[in-house]
């Protein structure tokens, strides 16, 4: 069997309203207080806005570093959805999977365990990885 980079799979950059994840940080009374005083001093519409454009500030400040990475470590860079069509065809072309995204890997809802576990080699995700519960634990030894 061949193993390939995930061209069978559809993709994109761009993320679709419900295609986030939620996250939880703590932090302390000072920081907070600080972030609530710049809330409603106007420069943020909430503490969300403010934590979202720190991280995408930060995010462009390394811009090259993720870059390079993502080129050298061949990461498919956004969102990469993989349909019961998809890997039935890269069964029946007799070849594996090795699935590796910065950003959000989702696998369709009527795709079977088996079928997963027979294209299936790897799975590497920097980012939020959607699949049915079941297609997730059949996979749980390859998803790094």
């Amino acid at each position: 069997m061949t193993s390939h980079k995930t061209d069978a799979a559809q993709q994109t950059n761009k993320p679709k309203a419900g295609d986030t994840e939620k996250i939880t940080i703590n932090l302390g009374p000072v920081d907070l207080g600080q972030i609530d005083l710049l809330v409603e001093e106007g420069f943020y519409s909430n503490r969300s806005d403010l934590i979202r454009t720190a991280i995408r500030n930060q995010l462009a400040a390394h811009a090259v570093v993720i870059q390079e990475t993502v080129s050298r470590r061949a990461l498919v860079l956004g969102l990469q959805h993989f349909t019961k069509k998809d890997l039935e065809a890269v069964r029946a072309a007799n070849e594996r999977l090795d699935i590796h995204v910065l950003g959000l890997a989702s696998i369709a809802s009527d795709v079977s365990p088996e079928l997963a576990l027979a294209t299936i080699e790897s799975i590497v995700v920097l980012g939020a990885f959607h699949a049915p519960a079941a297609v997730k634990a059949a996979l749980a030894g390859r998803i790094r």
